[in-house]
């Protein structure tokens, strides 16, 4: 039994924790929340967290190249554009499990979903140490804390996305910059902070722009030892990485960024184009008004105090809003820098001001909203198994030892993405032949064909007449036989009903008894 004294002094103990020592409860929030992340946000989020950056590696592991990336591939017609960095450690991870004999799909993206949420509580660490080191422990506990559980950031951060996961090595470079016990004018620290920007660029090319913004405000500062070292550190780890792994492909160096560039600046305008105040929008929605006007007023008005995290983003978040091509996960790199300066400069030039001392009770109830939202959204999106329906139904495959080919059959000839990876094999899709109008044409050639190029499984997406469907598909193979019925997760069928493009339909599974008499068990 828990009695009221007890109650007040574990109640007192958390207070003093918060006031004296917060970076332990920041910590532990964060700890946690990236935890639940990691277990329960399953799925993906976007198609490039998944079809690029494990997609890719795992085919290469089974003797594929799913995205035709390298030389001799089939459909490559050369560099692309694309980074192999980032890929590359998943191969490097991959390889290490499949020689250690640890095979199971979901198992695999727990350990990688737990490897990214922890790399990223450096994000929130040394977010809360720079901002404590610049302008002392109370703006330092809430930029800390919303590092750490502002809604997105523990689903964001156990994504495999690019964008997230280059940040904590740029919040270890300011940090090396920054750090109270280093002397910023020579060129060894300058150095090592040159070298983590550039791992931020190897994974995310734009990062970039961050030792480019440092490097030039020590340009105008005649800083010439940092400047140098910066440069030097930042060739050190991003162009020769760089360049060994296009030598390596290609027998050339710089030709995925040379590519990259190509294709970015040829297709700039072909798809998601936007208004250059786009990413305002984006910024300020997410960081939920009116809080987020606020910090959008902090951040601007501590220009030139917190000059040397606010020249780097501002340039970073300036190309990003005038590049016409806009998805809301290329702003993420710049949502940590937002929040350290604009908190810091609402510490010192909003909570401290005449007019907003008279409405007090308006702020505490901006924070108090931004709370209660930020809370519902937080524990939806932590919980939340995305693009359940595709994985599952892959999944589901696992269990069999054979799958060697499968089609996929939607009612509107407009079939999702599926995550082969999943299946633990890597099963092919029936090419389409010439001439064809229909998937009965193709199924009906299969069937004509070679047992060895007959499906294992059929999928059919979608409930829309489906008895017609699969009886047109057992007239091909008549040993068709219902499996099994997967259908989306929660938050799938909600965003269906919000908006039809989102997809959220149940995958019927059905098996080929000509291979497989009974369900696995």
């Amino acid at each position: 039994m828990t009695y009221p004294q007890e109650t007040r002094r574990n109640g007192f103990n958390i207070l003093k924790t918060w006031n004296e020592e917060p970076l332990i409860i920041i910590m532990g929030l964060a700890i946690l929340f990236r935890l639940l992340a990691a277990v329960f946000a399953r799925g993906w989020g976007m198609l490039d967290d998944h079809y690029l950056i494990i997609e890719a590696p795992q085919s290469w592991i089974f003797g594929h190249d799913y995205n035709a990336w390298l030389p001799g591939s089939r459909g490559n017609t050369g560099p692309s554009g694309h980074n192999f960095f980032y890929p590359g450690l998943h191969y490097v991870l991959f390889t290490f499990m499949k020689w250690v004999n640890f095979n199971d799909p979901q198992e695999k993206m727990l350990v990688v979903r737990l490897l990214h949420g922890a790399f990223s509580l450096i994000t929130v660490f040394y977010g809360y140490r720079i901002v404590e080191t610049m302008d002392g422990k109370k703006p330092a506990r809430l930029a800390g804390l919303l590092l750490a559980i502002t809604f997105f950031m523990p689903w964001t951060s156990v994504r495999n996305l690019a964008e997230s996961t280059c940040i904590p090595f740029v919040m270890l470079g300011f940090w090396q910059l920054l750090r109270p016990c280093r002397n910023p004018a020579t060129f060894g620290v300058a150095f090592l902070a040159g070298i983590l920007f550039g791992l931020a660029a190897d994974i995310r090319y734009q990062l970039i722009l961050f030792p480019a913004g440092v490097a030039v405000q020590m340009i105008f500062q005649r800083r010439w030892k940092e400047t140098a070292g910066i440069i030097t550190g930042v060739i050190c780890s991003f162009l020769v990485i760089q360049s060994v792994i296009d030598i390596i492909n290609w027998g050339y160096p710089f030709a995925e960024f040379v590519g990259y560039i190509r294709v970015n600046i040829t297709d700039r305008n072909s798809y998601f184009i936007l208004p250059w105040y786009n990413y305002f929008l984006t910024v300020g929605g997410i960081m939920l008004p009116p809080v987020s006007l606020l910090l959008f007023y902090g951040f601007f008005r501590g220009w030139k105090r917190y000059m040397t995290l606010f020249f780097p983003a501002a340039l970073f978040f300036a190309f990003h809003s005038y590049f016409p091509n806009k998805q809301e996960r290329f702003i993420l790199p710049f949502i940590p820098f937002f929040i350290m300066v604009g908190v810091m400069g609402y510490y010192r030039y909003v909570v401290p001001s005449p007019f907003w001392t008279r409405k007090k009770a308006w702020l505490r109830g901006s924070w108090i909203f931004f709370w209660v939202i930020n809370l519902l959204l937080l524990t939806g999106l932590t919980f939340m198994y995305s693009k359940r329906a595709q994985v599952e139904a892959m999944y589901y495959l696992y269990r069999y030892p054979y799958v060697n080919n499968m089609i996929l059959e939607d009612e509107e000839a407009n079939v999702p993405l599926l995550p082969l990876f999943y299946t633990g094999k890597w099963p092919g899709y029936p090419e389409k032949i010439p001439g064809e109008t229909s998937i009965y044409q193709r199924v009906a050639a299969i069937a004509a064909g070679p047992r060895f190029y007959h499906p294992q499984f059929f999928l059919f997406y979608g409930e829309k007449e489906l008895d017609r469907r699969v009886l047109v598909a057992q007239k091909s193979f008549p040993q068709l036989v219902y499996e099994t019925t997967i259908e989306p997760g929660f938050v799938d069928k909600i965003m269906h009903r919000l908006n039809p493009v989102n997809k959220a339909k149940n995958i019927y599974i059905y098996r080929n008894a000509e291979f497989y008499k009974t369900k696995a068990e």
